[in-house]
């Protein structure tokens, strides 16, 4: 989604934005953005419902597993490293 910086930024690549520059982020990366107070907000709309988001879907997007998910299937998936030893 496009939004507005409100602070200089370096992004993932390397490229260093200026405020008021306009640029396409994800949502984790906006939300990181967000929390940081980088990025310009109209008055009373947050950055989600700006009008500036350039996805083609009307679905919203889901994080974690879900309601219905069995609670034996929430967690680290199968390649995740093995949990600390705290026996000691």
């Amino acid at each position: 989604m496009q939004v507005r910086l409100s602070a200089y930024w370096t992004d993932p690549g390397g490229t260093v934005r200026s405020p008021g520059e306009t640029v396409d982020v994800d949502a984790v990366t906006l939300a990181r953005l967000e929390e940081q107070g980088m990025v310009e907000n109209p008055d009373g709309q947050t950055a989600t419902d700006t009008g500036t988001s350039t996805s083609t879907t009307t679905d919203p997007q889901k994080i974690g597993p879900g309601p219905g998910t069995p609670p034996e299937k929430i967690g680290p998936g199968p390649g995740a490293p093995p949990e600390d030893d705290t026996t000691n």
